[in-house]
């Protein structure tokens, strides 16, 4: 019998606990730079049963009701009754926020923005394949269209007796030249009085063959719905939630390496998320100006230095160029400091909303129109080739 060639990413949707966490300190994060974009931001939250924690390090000019922001979020995302375990209305909520550490400050700001140090230690991974049109991996990006489209439906009361918590988990065979879905498994919060079989009909049809459709793939896939039977207690009442804790989720869905550090609810100054963008800013123009078919970009930073102390980057035997070419091309293309990452990306202005990198992935978005996302280098990569 002939092995396959499989792999398996999952996402999650808003109501899942950690998610809405994510969303709160995202949250957090652009109503204090919308006051003061010099701010500086750590922001953490834990979610149990009708209950919040929000705690970090918040050092800022702004006046914000840190509460008003949660509630509103957590409304938003539909927690609004008793029976969910978790209501925006009377959810008990415990502000343990302190300011950021001076020891931190004097090594993150300089009056030249451009000369920011890096606001912490750490390694960051940015990735890029060319087997879908977005530079991502297919299986987390059907991942997450599936919780997205599922979430969509349920906001607009097409998918009936849905509640906020989802999951998805997506597996590709590789096998063939042509990739094609091996197992689409969604778990669905609902309401006690469903109907079952509408219920998993309207997530076959309707989502999940839609959503294999939207990316030309076959639809003769495994399906799995709710396999315990039963999903009906589910977000913050089901599970603890944390800020940070799907990283996977957020970055490539195991695809690529992960340094280990979150994104959200942190301001841009913490090279953790910033260069996490850039990284994947860097690992797609390549890509897309055909200098490997997936490559990954390694940057490494000290807290209160500029410049990297390392760039290294893997082509996973696809590359069309030595390394070295790559490298020469990176420094000559791509500033990495953290402030010029800030000020290329824009990440301070107002218009930039945080919160809408919460769900549903940082990186391939169709929907978002992402400044790290943008393929501007590649005329420019491109030329550099040629020389």
């Amino acid at each position: 019998m002939e092995e396959r060639i499989l792999f398996t990413s999952e996402s999650v949707s808003e109501g899942h606990p950690d998610k809405v966490c994510d969303q709160i300190s995202d949250a957090i994060l652009d109503a204090v730079l919308k006051e003061d974009k010099d701010s500086f931001v750590a922001c953490e939250c834990f979610a149990s049963t009708n209950f919040l924690l929000i705690g970090g390090e918040i050092t800022t000019k702004a006046k914000v009701d840190y509460e008003k922001v949660a509630r509103e979020v957590i409304k938003d995302i539909g927690y609004d009754n008793d029976e969910l375990g978790f209501n925006y209305k009377n959810v008990e909520i415990i502000n343990k926020i302190k300011t950021q550490s001076s020891d931190i400050r004097q090594g993150v700001y300089n009056d030249d923005p451009l000369l920011y140090g890096a606001g912490d230690q750490g390694i960051m991974f940015g990735y890029a394949s060319n087997e879908s049109e977005g530079y991502m991996p297919l299986p987390i990006c059907i991942a997450h269209k599936l919780v997205r489209i599922a979430t969509q439906l349920r906001k607009e009361g097409k998918f009936k007796r849905s509640r906020p918590d989802m999951k998805s988990e997506v597996t590709i065979d590789y096998t063939d030249s042509k990739p094609k879905i091996k197992t689409i498994l969604m778990s669905c919060q609902h309401d006690p009085d469903y109907n079952e079989v509408e219920f998993k009909d309207f997530i076959k049809e309707e989502i999940m063959k839609k959503v294999a459709l939207s990316f030309d793939l076959n639809t003769d896939f495994e399906v799995l719905i709710n396999p315990t039977g039963r999903f009906v207690l589910g977000g913050p009442a089901g599970d603890t939630g944390l800020t940070g804790r799907k990283i996977i989720v957020d970055s490539y869905g195991g695809s690529a390496r992960h340094g280990g550090g979150a994104f959200s609810g942190k301001d841009p100054s913490k090279v953790d998320r910033s260069a996490a963008y850039l990284a994947r800013y860097i690992a797609k123009n390549l890509v897309a100006a055909g200098v490997a078919d997936r490559l990954e970009v390694q940057l490494s930073y000290a807290i209160g230095k500029a410049e990297p102390l390392s760039i290294s980057v893997s082509t996973f035997k696809t590359s069309h160029y030595d390394d070295s070419v790559i490298l020469g091309i990176i420094r000559k293309v791509f500033d990495c400091r953290p402030g010029a990452i800030i000020k290329n990306f824009s990440l301070k202005e107002p218009s930039f909303k945080y919160r809408d990198v919460s769900n549903y992935g940082h990186f391939g978005r169709p929907d978002l129109d992402l400044p790290w996302e943008k393929l501007d280098k590649v005329g420019e990569i491109k030329s550099l080739l040629k020389q």
